[in-house]
């Protein structure tokens, strides 16, 4: 069979074509599709990331934010209820520590032997206020001018203290004395209860500054 040169030449020519042609489209297509698929997604994902992390940094901080302050609250209400007990607590013994000193020295200011009012004297202006302790001194030898005569003879047993004012570290304390007392004028002891007004400066060393009650003592028998 005769194959024509004109058909040879025309095959030849054709495929050098088509081969260039799909080279061609190939490079046309490759480059584009990093471009068109991977160029977006690839700027976008970065974005949504930072964005979260963003969010959840703020949340993170809007909660410890809320927890500092509830800590800080309760921690304000913690010291400030426990400043009020330690206020009260010192307070306590404070008026406990007062009417034990006043319920003593009405004790000893109620227990009186005429054999030895010197004795009764000395504990008369124990613990009190130079002033004081002046006025009580001459109260005190007034009254030995009728406790010598009547042989007066007493004993006290505390009852009761209480605080019935506290003024700038000053207590006014109430004290209560069960006194039992012999005179020559009593057939037989006669009980009685005696009633003193203490003022107790604590700014003073808890220094006795004021007593009230101690010639009602004699003058009620």
């Amino acid at each position: 069979m005769t194959v024509k040169e004109s058909d040879v030449n025309e095959s030849d020519a054709a495929e050098p074509d088509s081969a260039e042609s799909e080279t061609e489209g190939a490079a046309d297509t490759d480059p584009a599709e990093p471009e068109v698929a991977d160029a977006p997604s690839g700027k976008k994902a970065p974005r949504r990331l930072r964005l979260t992390i963003t969010l959840r940094s703020l949340v993170t901080a809007a909660v410890i934010t809320a927890l500092v302050a509830a800590v800080a609250a309760f921690a304000w209400l913690y010291l400030d209820a426990q400043r009020k007990l330690d206020a009260q607590a010192r307070q306590s013994e404070d008026y406990a520590h007062a009417e034990k000193i006043a319920l003593d020295y009405a004790v000893n200011a109620a227990e009186i032997n005429f054999s030895d009012l010197n004795a009764w004297k000395a504990k008369l202006v124990a613990g009190t206020s130079p002033a004081l302790k002046d006025k009580l001194s001459k109260a005190a030898e007034q009254m030995e001018q009728i406790l010598v005569p009547l042989q007066w003879s007493s004993t006290a047993h505390p009852l009761l203290a209480k605080v019935r004012s506290a003024t700038g570290g000053a207590y006014v304390v109430d004290c209560f004395v069960s006194v039992l007392t012999k005179t020559v004028q009593s057939p037989g002891p006669l009980q009685s209860t005696a009633t003193y007004s203490v003022t107790i400066d604590s700014n003073k060393n808890w220094e006795i500054s004021d007593v009230g009650g101690i010639g009602a003592v004699v003058e009620q028998k």
